[in-house]
């Protein structure tokens, strides 16, 4: 009987950690689709591409390194999430050598931006909520900030970029100070900077308002994330020599 159970879940396992395949299949319709309307260029397609591919990759290491045996409906929508920023990280891509259509960039990053409120809501109704989810809502959130901010860049000045290459440089920081892998305690707030910058930059890239305040806006978006990561920064030196809960060190690794 174990070993029929046994079985029974690792296949169960093997079709969870397909899961995040369909986002590429359906990212390569979108991708396709977007091709037929407006111009994609190829270096769009590859960045759109590279963006599913690896973030499926990683969604897939990151199930079958905590065995998991249900997706869940939260990490449904996030992966929606995530194949339509890969779709407007093509759209950006391709700005950089061709005149793209704005209103398709920004019915690509609305709903995107939308469902980053259903998420969250979602995991707490089906009482589904999970490290590994959290770190990918997470994840997506950084990756379309930075694209949005590539996109502004190019008119407001490449120190929008600035917003995008935060959490990167905070985990390759990391890397040389391990004390900044350590987990800090959830805060809403951080999750409230992230979508206000996401907000702030689908603004500035929509060209509806005056310059002076998609400057305005895009600054305090920075302000706001530049005040996020400092506060987790500063809770983790102060707590660098603290041993770490079990608990949280473990789901930390299954996360990584």
């Amino acid at each position: 009987m174990s070993d029929t159970h046994d079985g029974r879940t690792g296949r169960t396992m093997q079709k969870v950690q397909l899961a995040p395949l369909w986002s590429v299949v359906a990212g390569a319709a979108g991708l396709a689709l977007i091709s037929l309307i407006d111009v994609l260029s190829g270096f769009g397609w590859g960045i759109g591409l590279l963006y599913l591919v690896v973030s499926s990759t990683l969604l897939a290491r990151g199930l079958r390194w905590r065995r998991t045996t249900l997706f869940g409906p939260a990490n449904t929508v996030t992966l929606v999430r995530s194949t339509l920023v890969g779709l407007v990280a093509a759209v950006v891509a391709t700005s950089f050598t061709e005149a793209i259509s704005l209103p398709l960039l920004i019915a690509l990053t609305v709903p995107a931006l939308a469902l980053d409120a259903v998420d969250g809501f979602v995991a707490r109704r089906t009482h589904t909520i999970s490290e590994l989810g959290a770190r990918f809502d997470m994840e997506v959130d950084a990756f379309l900030i930075l694209v949005l901010g590539a996109y502004v860049a190019q008119d407001l000045g490449w120190w929008v970029l600035t917003l995008g290459l935060l959490r990167y440089a905070y985990v390759v920081a990391g890397w040389a100070m391990p004390w900044l892998r350590r987990p800090v305690p959830p805060r809403y707030w951080a999750k409230v900077v992230a979508a206000f910058a996401g907000i702030a930059l689908a603004l500035a890239a929509s060209g509806l308002v005056d310059r002076w305040l998609e400057i305005v806006v895009t600054l305090i978006a920075l302000g706001l994330l530049l005040e996020s990561f400092g506060r987790d920064v500063v809770w983790q030196f102060i707590h660098r020599g603290d041993p770490a809960e079990p608990a949280i060190a473990a789901s930390e690794a299954a996360v990584r």
